[in-house]
């Protein structure tokens, strides 16, 4: 069968079919890292399946059902509704604002009922759909023009304004980075990048004075020097720095990290999750759990050179700069690199709306790669 057969079928390929094409190069890192994440919350219980591990398996699960619904159905779906999910993103964001949920000193979550659920972390695949859609059918002369680049910068300010407010500093600078990626991408001037860079130097004494909670500036001086404060502000990262580094080569063996066992060790089982791997399996665990993140970075990348469609290549980078942005984000924050922020780590900390998230991601991207023969319209036709 020739290749254009081949394209002419795509919509209707069996599901046999959408399994040969299958991409089990991010699937199976995948599976392995959210395996090894039940690993470590099992000892973050105590060496119990509860509170955490029973509670994210069932998690796991549902974020199973949300990645075989994205990645099996019709690419068509996603090109048609992209705006609209972006639209429900947002809504949920704007409704945080007003009733949100209080937590950990921030308003970021919607409560549900049965369950808390943070918007701003559906917002980031939102977005990145919305702009794959957006770019997906310009040609090289409108993508050159800064025009162009005004309504997607609307669509990232809007929900990077009231992340800010929330606030979330962490997730709103992860947004800004995607969407920068991702104008960078699209084949926006270096010259622009190079001005909102001189810009956003000007732009600090405001921020700093104007822009920034006490506590995240608090946070950032606490970075610079971190044993000013080390029974308060520097508590988290002087104790995750030790934690670390007592994990050695190998460990100090599972359920027996003393740091976390003994709760030295401030939310061991979210965003400081890294540092209990590394205690308990030492530099071997952190380094295997970093290869299953250069692997799934590496695979998606391939992803988007070998599809053939740009929406579905700009869906593949999207995924893959928020998946970076997100471990490297938090691995950096927890060795002390950079500051504080509350940043999960992808497939690893325990909760349920990052890992939804990641799981949808996951499979558009796997649609994309299933359709990556199919040429596609702006009208998803």
């Amino acid at each position: 069968m020739s290749r254009q057969t081949r394209v002419s079928n795509a919509d209707k390929m069996t599901f046999s079919e959408k399994m040969d094409r299958f991409s089990w190069g991010t699937f199976i890192p995948m599976f392995l890292v959210l395996s090894l994440s039940i690993i470590v919350l099992f000892s973050a219980g105590g060496g119990g399946w509860r509170p955490f591990a029973l509670s994210q398996l069932s998690k796991i699960i549902l974020g199973f059902i949300v990645f075989c619904v994205a990645a099996f159905s019709n690419i068509k779906t996603w090109i048609k509704s992209a705006y609209i999910i972006y639209a429900i993103a947002l809504l949920m964001i704007i409704l945080v604002t007003f009733v949100g949920h209080t937590g950990m000193g921030a308003q970021r979550w919607l409560n549900l009922g049965i369950i808390h659920v943070q918007p701003s972390e559906f917002i980031k695949i939102a977005l990145v759909l919305v702009l794959a859609r957006y770019f997906a059918w310009m040609n090289s002369v409108e993508l050159s023009q800064i025009k162009n680049y005004l309504i997607p910068s609307v669509l990232l300010l809007i929900p990077f304004g009231l992340i800010v407010i929330q606030p979330d500093l962490g997730t709103a600078m992860s947004l800004g980075m995607i969407t920068v990626g991702m104008f960078y991408i699209a084949g926006l001037p270096k010259k622009w990048f190079i001005i909102a860079s001189i810009l956003g130097v000007l732009a600090m004494p405001v921020v700093w004075f104007g822009g920034l909670h006490d506590y995240q500036r608090s946070r950032i001086i606490t970075f610079i020097n971190p044993e000013k404060d080390a029974r308060g502000a520097g508590y988290q990262i002087n104790q995750a720095k030790i934690a670390f580094g007592s994990g050695g080569i190998t460990g100090k063996g599972y359920i027996n990290g003393s740091q976390a066992q003994q709760s030295f060790l401030p939310e061991k089982h979210t965003d400081f999750i890294f540092t209990m791997l590394g205690e308990e399996f030492g530099f071997i665990g952190a380094f295997s759990l970093l290869t299953l993140y250069t692997i799934i970075i590496l695979v998606l990348f391939w992803c988007a050179k070998t599809c053939r469609n740009r929406f579905g290549q700009l869906v593949c980078i999207g995924f893959m700069l928020n998946f970076f942005i997100y471990y490297f984000i938090n691995i950096s924050m927890v060795l002390g690199l950079m500051p504080t922020v509350g940043v999960p780590l992808p497939l690893m900390s325990f909760g349920g709306s990052s890992l939804l998230s990641l799981m949808f991601g996951f499979g558009l991207c796997q649609n994309a790669h299933i359709h990556k023969d199919q040429q596609l319209s702006a009208k998803g036709s």
